[in-house]
């Protein structure tokens, strides 16, 4: 491991989602700790988008942008919400100067698939019927996230393909939830891990899934097909249960005819980039924000 990264470990609550409410708690708190954002160079509102229910979004607005990505944070399906994202959604449109749309996605299992992938579908056809209102170009349209959320935003693109939806211009996959299957090596083998380990993995797909079945809606990896679908950039971290899955599916989708830019960063692990003292932790976030720019650019 990073050796900026291992200092940290110790601080890191127990990889557990056995009771959801309390590891919101939790969840809030670690975001709180976050270093504030720099703001100024932005204009940021809160809109609600029309919906069944009416989803909360928060965008942010560079001076000048001109494309624009639905963003989905991560949680395991069972946490966080536009505050624990802040830091990291200001961040991104900063870094990328492109709009940041997040999304309030609801949650499980309160809120069992397909209720956040709907959410994220009425979000993503708000975008593209309000370009004009929000300044940005309909053609220059990405979908992306982390953990959970990029698990999201695979199914969003494939959603999108196959309903003929608003025509998304890149994926930004960060340590993407991919597979509820857990038959990689990683999967098998990350028992112990920190922050993200087999057992909070599979927990937070029962969670997500409840009764339903998994479908490549639910879990992008299970599509037979992954043809037609946008550029993708996917990065995966070394200690990371999803990271065998993610390799998969960006193998696959070069297989299919899709453009793929494809990172793996050693000696990191599911969430680490949020230890901001890190060198290799700064890195992933410009690379993260450059992809976006690079994918939306042309």
């Amino acid at each position: 491991m990073d050796p900026e990264l291992e200092a940290f470990v110790p601080l890191f609550p127990r990889a557990d989602l056995t009771d959801p409410v309390v590891q919101r708690k939790h969840f809030a708190e670690l975001a709180a700790a976050v270093p504030a954002p720099d703001t100024s160079g932005m204009d940021v509102e809160d809109h609600l988008v029309p919906g069944d229910p009416a989803v909360p979004v928060r965008v942010y607005r560079p001076h000048g942008a001109q494309g624009a990505v639905v963003w989905l944070h991560g949680g395991g399906f069972v946490m966080g919400d536009l505050d624990t994202e802040h830091p990291w959604a200001a961040r991104l449109a900063g870094g990328s100067g492109a709009v940041v749309i997040s999304v309030g996605y609801r949650l499980a299992p309160e809120h069992p698939f397909p209720a956040a992938l709907d959410d994220a579908y009425a979000v993503l056809v708000w975008a593209a019927g309000n370009a004009g209102r929000l300044g940005i170009d309909p053609e220059r349209i990405a979908v992306g996230g982390h953990s959970a959320g990029g698990g999201l935003a695979a199914a969003l693109a494939l959603r999108a393909r196959d309903t003929q939806g608003p025509p998304i211009r890149f994926q930004l996959l960060n340590q993407p939830g991919l597979d509820d299957r857990q038959e990689t090596w990683s999967q098998r083998t990350f028992t112990d891990t920190p922050w993200m380990n087999r057992e909070k993995v599979a927990a937070s797909w029962r969670h997500y899934l409840g009764a339903a079945a998994a479908t490549p809606y639910a879990a992008p990896a299970r599509a037979a097909d992954l043809t037609g679908l946008p550029p993708a950039y996917l990065a995966t971290a070394e200690l990371c249960p999803n990271r065998d899955e993610d390799i998969a599916y960006a193998l696959r989708l070069l297989r299919s005819g899709v453009q793929v830019e494809l990172h793996q960063w050693p000696g990191t692990f599911h969430g680490s980039q949020a230890i901001l003292s890190a060198d290799v932790s700064q890195r992933q976030i410009a690379e993260l924000a450059g992809a976006l720019s690079r994918g939306l650019a042309g």
